[in-house]
């Protein structure tokens, strides 16, 4: 095998790191969450509910320049849904959320990601198998809504033709 031909492995002999891990980044995408919710976000990313396959189905890769991630790990939680451009968590609530404690826990949840700056949506499984199509679009519509209107300040100028003044 040549030299160019040998595959990639990290300085510890180790396959390579995965984006923006021990590369002195920030974490791979995780946002703050502990490495015990990233494997676990990663293991439900394989076991994803109907519903909530159904709706992602719709969010992949739409052409509306939001890109949306799946069982999104973001502090101690897993958001089943993430445009992290509008800080958007989309969570599909199925039965379970209606008994026993879940309501609180899940009301707990949203007011410390709320402080934290999320915007949280949640969305009844019997609507997503009812009509995924329907409820995705209701969700771009919803995060084009809180998308900012104009560039930044502080990014690069805009292109050939927008916001000329």
């Amino acid at each position: 095998m040549t030299d160019s031909a040998r595959p990639l492995h990290h300085p510890s002999g180790g396959p390579p790191p995965r984006s923006g891990e021990d590369l002195g980044r920030v974490r791979h995408r995780t946002l703050g969450a502990p490495e015990k919710t990233v494997k676990l976000a990663r293991k439900l990313r394989r076991a994803m509910t109907l519903p909530e396959g159904l709706l992602w189905r719709e969010l992949r890769g739409k052409r509306t320049g939001l890109k949306f991630r799946r069982q999104f790990p973001v502090l101690d939680y897993i958001a089943d849904f993430a445009c992290v451009e509008i800080r958007m968590l989309v969570e599909v609530d199925g039965l379970a959320h209606d008994f026993d404690d879940r309501p609180e826990r899940d009301a707990r949840r949203d007011k410390i990601l709320n402080e934290r700056g999320w915007r949280i949506v949640r969305i009844a499984a019997v609507d997503v198998l009812r009509d995924a199509a329907a409820t995705a679009q209701s969700i771009l519509a919803l995060a084009d809504s809180l998308r900012p209107l104009h560039h930044p300040t502080d990014g690069p100028p805009p292109r050939s033709g927008e916001d000329r003044a």
